[in-house]
């Protein structure tokens, strides 16, 4: 049949399957979900009208300054996201594509995310408030703290909370704010010894954090690089690895005493 036809005529021919090829690919869902920058909260305030943290049985502070957890925000489970959509955000410093499975747990519903979410963000809290009472030296029977924020799940605020539980109720420990009257920022994990581990995200996580007026971001050591790729003016990065050395760190940064590490 081909050899009827000529040159041009085969070569036009032939494409057609490429070119259906690429077609289909270009319009195909694929197993990617797209992240920018989200929403961030101030632990020591209120969000949508709700205080963040509630504290009973022990004197409250009253602070200044701001410890603001940071979010992104991902196409969701059942986005279809096509070659189109990867390409055209691959290059952007204000997106993300990522493998889905990264972002959400592989083979579950929309609902059973959802619910896998809550859950995680139940038990940060809980280790959130076992780390600040341990740190202090309280006792849960006597302390009661209650966590509060709405439409916001995983474990990545973790740390944040933790500060803010301490900073109202211990402060710097000098009778100051522990956010030393600065915005703050930050991301990563907790478990009740304080141990602080990695998030992921962290380069959106930076540009919304300065977005809303952070010029201090606490980050875990380990997402330092990531952290440093995307870096916007005027925000500094403080590396952290435990609840004892982000308190130091914020210490120092308010006193101007010791020393101040960096990524």
């Amino acid at each position: 049949m081909l050899s009827r036809l000529t040159r041009p005529q085969a070569v036009a021919v032939c494409a057609l399957p490429v070119v259906a090829l690429l077609a289909t690919a270009a319009f195909a869902p694929l197993p990617f979900s797209v992240a920018q920058p989200g929403m961030t909260a101030n632990v020591l305030g209120a969000n949508k009208g709700t205080q963040v943290i509630s504290v009973s049985g022990a004197p409250v502070r009253r602070t200044s300054g701001q410890l603001r957890m940071v979010t992104i925000v991902a196409t969701g489970p059942d986005t279809r996201v096509s070659l189109g959509d990867v390409a055209g955000n691959w290059f952007r410093t204000d997106r993300a594509v990522m493998p889905r499975d990264a972002v959400y747990p592989s083979g579950d519903t929309v609902k059973e995310i959802e619910k896998h979410n809550a859950a995680q963000m139940q038990q940060s809290q809980d280790a959130a408030t076992r780390a600040a009472l341990k740190y202090l030296g309280l006792s849960a029977d006597k302390v009661k703290v209650t966590l509060r924020l709405a439409d916001v799940g995983g474990p990545s605020a973790g740390l944040l909370f933790t500060l803010g539980i301490i900073d109202k109720l211990h402060g710097d420990g000098s009778g100051g704010d522990l956010t030393g009257g600065r915005t703050i920022a930050g991301t990563g994990t907790i478990d009740a010894s304080g141990n602080v581990g990695a998030v992921g995200g962290v380069a959106l996580k930076t540009q919304a954090a300065r977005r809303d007026g952070a010029t201090i971001f606490l980050v875990p050591k380990a997402e330092c690089a990531d952290a440093k790729a995307e870096l916007p003016k005027g925000l500094r990065l403080v590396p952290v690895t435990t609840l004892k050395g982000a308190v130091n760190s914020l210490q120092a940064l308010e006193n101007g005493k010791g020393s101040v590490p960096s990524c």
